[in-house]
């Protein structure tokens, strides 16, 4: 499955961005999916993940109650709604997904086999 993520831009602290991600080639409807954002000279960090089904979600601990994640099956897309902005959440924005049946939101980068090209998120303060 190819994945892409859209919806980044620029916003002033204390605002909001809907990321969406969609996937080509295969329907998102049988993966589990995830969002990890990437700052500059910073390591690759979790956001989110949601179950195929969207039953299970799992989120970064420090994002709980900002960030929620979310997937319409039927549009085939998945999405990261982003509250209450903050300049350090600048970073690129990345969707991923795996097949995994056990540890399916899991928080690690190695457990998603698929990845798609980031989308920039910037916000000011």
């Amino acid at each position: 499955v190819q994945l892409q993520a859209f919806g980044g831009g620029l916003v002033q602290a204390g605002g909001s961005l809907r990321l969406s991600c969609t996937g080509s080639g295969r329907t998102l409807g049988s993966y589990n999916m995830g969002w990890f954002r990437q700052a500059p000279g910073k390591e690759r960090e979790f956001v989110a993940a949601i179950s195929w089904t969207g039953r299970s979600t799992n989120y970064a601990d420090s994002l709980k109650g900002r960030f929620t994640i979310s997937r319409d099956n039927a549009e085939n897309t998945v999405y990261l709604q982003m509250n209450s902005l903050k300049p350090e959440d600048t970073a690129v924005y990345y969707c991923a997904a795996n097949r995994r049946n056990y540890r399916m939101t899991s928080a690690l980068g190695p457990d998603y086999s698929y990845w798609g090209h980031g989308t920039q998120v910037t916000v000011s303060s």
